[in-house]
């Protein structure tokens, strides 16, 4: 049998595309099926991969296979650099998939001002912002006139599905793209906020179900209004004290609760449900928070907030709640088709510009493909449901 065939790269690309991607060696190891003691001897100059091996850590990795033969690593910008400071991640230490969707977020980000650079379109300003000494209520009215979506409409949405569609409608039409994100762990983000603009970004973990994903992309836009204010800084930059931080968190959560129940709805809808004698047990809250297309968890904070609950019946209630929850079985993730998960993935104003690119033969559909993460086969597809107003958004992809 043939010797498989060793190819010289340079180590030190190697070990800087493992270490900017987020691995370990035992990880990278386990991918190629080889002890770390190789991959470190690789990284070392100490042996050489086969050409396999190294087709395989380029695509582990998600870099082209050229970089592995620069003469020296690119320079890039720290990625705590574009994105807000987050609970539980500390700068520099994402995990690899989150880097990943970082990354990708980012790009497509780009992908959208090229676009529109290409076919003369205007780039959409952001004019949202806020300031921590204003009213966290007040700036929740604000907010919510910003966003254009009324009670009735949203008393009348039929599904927790068509509310998510419709806040991520209304947040891209303030000049904000809206992406998902998947195979990150909710315990490490749910909702992020790139602040780079024009066209800063906002991405929501896919894993979450929709009615926090509607809460989560009220909040990430809060976030992206203090940055506008010139209260808030990236991970990298951000130098607030912990307590600092918290109030900061603390207003963006109240803002972001107001927007999506004005205090006028919450006190009409209890007394139209006949709650207005309710002791909040889970039954009652489960049935208010139906109304409005929320989690129980958020509406108890919201009454919590609005002084229906106090602290002592909330904290009673949020380890019911958690009893609760802890019963139920995992949720069914069902199926997703590709245009489904595209959909979802790149939100309608960024696939729209990639369709309109490709219509006007300003990108290939090479391209195309590749901007979208969708093969060309499925385009007929995405269009057909695009042009029939389609809100459909996956899971976890």
């Amino acid at each position: 049998m043939p010797t498989a065939q060793h190819i010289s790269i340079n180590p030190t690309l190697l070990s800087w595309a493992r270490q900017e991607s987020g691995f370990e060696l035992f990880r990278v190891a386990k991918r190629l099926n080889v002890k770390p003691e190789k991959v470190e001897a690789w990284e070392k100059g100490e042996s050489l991969p086969t050409m396999r091996q190294v087709e395989n850590l380029a695509h582990f990795f998600h870099r082209p296979l050229s970089v592995f033969f620069l003469p020296e690593p690119p320079q890039l910008t720290p990625l705590a650099a574009e994105y807000r400071r987050l609970p539980h991640v500390i700068p520099g230490h994402e995990s690899p998939e989150l880097r990943l969707n970082l990354r990708q977020m980012l790009a497509r980000r780009e992908n959208a001002l090229n676009l529109m650079g290409e076919l003369g379109e205007v780039v959409p300003e952001f004019s949202l912002s806020a300031k921590l000494n204003e009213s966290p209520i007040e700036v929740g009215a604000r907010l919510r006139a910003a966003l254009g979506v009324t009670l009735d409409e949203q008393l009348a949405w039929p599904s927790e599905w068509r509310a998510w569609a419709s806040w991520r409608s209304a947040v891209e039409n303030l000049g904000v793209l809206v992406f998902q994100f998947s195979k990150v762990a909710i315990s490490e983000v749910r909702g992020l906020a790139l602040l780079r603009t024009p066209l800063p970004v906002v991405g929501i973990n896919s894993k979450e179900i929709p009615e926090v994903r509607s809460y989560t992309v009220l909040h990430e836009l809060v976030h992206l209004m203090l940055a506008a204010g010139h209260e808030e800084a990236s991970a990298l930059k951000e130098d607030k004290s912990n307590d600092e931080w918290n109030g900061l968190e603390r207003f963006a959560e109240i803002v972001a609760s107001h927007a999506l129940v004005p205090e006028n709805a919450l006190r009409s809808e209890i007394v139209s449900l006949g709650l207005g004698d309710a002791d909040w047990d889970i039954h009652a809250t489960r049935r208010l928070a139906r109304r409005f297309r929320i989690t129980p968890l958020a509406l108890a904070t919201r009454l919590r907030e609005s002084g229906f609950m106090s602290w002592e019946r909330y904290a009673l209630w949020k380890s019911e709640w958690d009893a609760y929850v802890a019963t139920l079985a995992a949720r069914s993730k069902g199926f997703a088709t590709p245009v489904a998960k595209a959909l979802g993935r790149n939100g309608r104003p960024y696939i729209q510009l990639v369709l309109e690119a490709l219509s006007a033969n300003r990108i290939t559909p090479v391209n195309a493909a590749r901007y979208l993460d969708l093969k060309f086969e499925h385009f007929d597809k995405l269009k057909t449901a695009m042009q029939n107003g389609s809100s459909a958004f996956s899971g976890d992809d």
